[in-house]
């Protein structure tokens, strides 16, 4: 994001050396653009050449751990802070190691679209809400009575919900309106106005595995000139790019399945170039959004991730194809098992025929670059199901309480099996009507199928069936 201003000669000296890695960095994205999605996890931007001139032939990205960037001279400081050059500055704003995550991420969201994107990294999946929202609830004019809405899936994980109902709606009175069937697309167009600032889909959701047709939600949104939001956590650019669908902004808990071993928690806010927007802003919100909240909003309020767990969600990353795959196909052995189990009264997953979403998540799930290896795109449906049980919420208690491998946590897209009970745990604080509302029963589990083979997994989830 260059900022124009008035400069001394030893500024334009740096801006035209600033210039020209802008230049490299565009030839790199070229260049790594023509390359396959496993090849763009493992190295990113991070070249062969930066390795052996900057950092002494290290194969991997180099963890900075400073805090702040020296400079030359007073020239190149006043370039840098006012972004008129390639910088980082201070690790609230930016950082070294963050930019190779970043920079990796936006080319495997963008992977196979004829769009540029660009993206933030986070403390958490949380900021990184938290960021994609907030450039838009802001006023449009002077008066002090105007109004703003937006429009959210109540299909959502329990802290989403908590920032939207609570935080944005009773706290500060930016009003949100729940969409409760989110395949009913004119259930959301009858809760959009003049005021409605975006639109907001988690998909597939947690716990719930609903999802949508994000080019008709997309088309809906633009038509009333908003952007759509979508969280794409639980599928990941492995499965799904909703921005190749037509969403404007993708968010994602890098904490999940993308940090998979999980060593620490992260968010990521991903966009394509150019959303649509009836917020206006100078300083290049429509045009380069992800760029424009990291070095702007993103640097008042400070929701940055560390460098250290930039360099962790980097590793995991690499293996992220393979990974899911794996889990994928697992859990379709799982989900058919549970499916056929007497003591099993449902099972949400969307590679089931029975699941209501399956139609489409048939169309648009698929394992990215499966074409290269089975000759047609093949359909995976991810690591997440939830199931419920006989015997009402005890029930569901004696089922987890009995499990030996697979533990007992509020986390997801592990390479370990996780599971935990949705209403007594991530969506506990929403309240029983919300959580009625958003299909969360207290029978319900929730399962994060890991990297175990499935044998062993249908072993302990027959131990804890058993218990019932």
């Amino acid at each position: 994001m260059l900022m124009p201003t008035n400069h001394t000669d030893g500024i334009a000296a740096h801006i035209e050396t600033g210039k020209r890695l802008l230049e490299e960095r565009e030839e790199s994205i070229a260049r790594m653009k023509q390359c396959r999605f496993d090849t763009i996890s493992v190295h990113g931007l991070y070249t062969m050449q930066e390795a052996l001139s900057a950092n002494q032939g290290s194969i991997i990205e180099p963890l900075y751990l400073s805090t702040s960037q020296g400079y030359a001279d007073a020239d190149q400081m006043e370039a840098a802070l006012s972004y008129q050059i390639p910088t980082w500055c201070y690790a609230r704003i930016a950082n070294p190691t963050t930019y190779y995550l970043e920079w990796a991420l936006a080319l495997l969201e963008g992977y196979g679209g004829d769009f540029e994107t660009s993206a933030m990294v986070t403390s958490s999946g949380m900021s990184a809400i938290m960021s994609a929202i907030d450039p838009f609830l802001v006023k449009r004019t002077q008066d002090p009575s105007e109004q703003m809405n937006f429009v959210a899936s109540c299909h959502v994980y329990g802290g989403t919900f908590q920032q939207f109902q609570v935080r944005r709606n009773d706290e500060r009175g930016h009003s949100v309106r729940w969409v409760k069937e989110i395949t009913e697309i004119d259930e959301w167009a009858s809760l959009i106005d003049d005021e409605t600032r975006f639109l907001y889909a988690e998909l597939p959701s947690n716990p719930g595995l609903k999802l949508c047709d994000i080019e008709q939600l997309a088309n809906l949104a633009h038509s009333h000139g908003i952007p759509l939001i979508v969280d794409a956590t639980v599928a990941t650019p492995a499965l799904m790019r909703p921005l190749q669908q037509g969403a404007d902004i993708v968010v994602h808990s890098l904490s999940k399945t993308i940090c998979s071993s999980g060593m620490g928690i992260g968010g990521a806010l991903i966009s394509r170039k150019g959303i649509v927007t009836n917020v206006e802003n100078d300083n290049g919100m429509r045009e380069d959004f992800a760029s424009y909240v990291k070095f702007l909003p993103g640097r008042d309020n400070g929701p940055s991730m560390s460098p250290f767990q930039a360099l962790m969600t980097l590793n995991d990353l690499r293996t992220l194809r393979s990974k899911v795959d794996t889990m994928s196909r697992t859990s379709q052995t799982v989900a058919e098992f549970l499916e056929a189990h007497p003591r099993v009264e449902s099972v949400n997953y969307l590679g089931l025929p029975s699941n209501p979403s399956h139609h489409i998540a048939k169309r648009s799930m698929h394992l990215v670059d499966s074409d290269l290896e089975y000759g047609v795109p093949v359909n995976r449906y991810g690591h997440l199901m939830s199931f419920t049980v006989e015997g009402g919420g005890d029930g569901a208690k004696s089922v987890l309480d009995s499990f030996e491998m697979i533990f007992r946590a509020t986390d997801l897209g592990r390479i370990k099996s996780v599971a935990t009970i949705p209403a007594i745990s991530t969506h506990q604080q929403q309240g029983e009507a919300a959580r009625l509302m958003a299909g969360v029963p207290d029978n319900m589990l929730r399962l994060s199928i890991g990297g175990e083979h499935p044998e062993d997994i249908i072993k302990d989830l027959e131990r804890g069936l058993d218990s019932i």
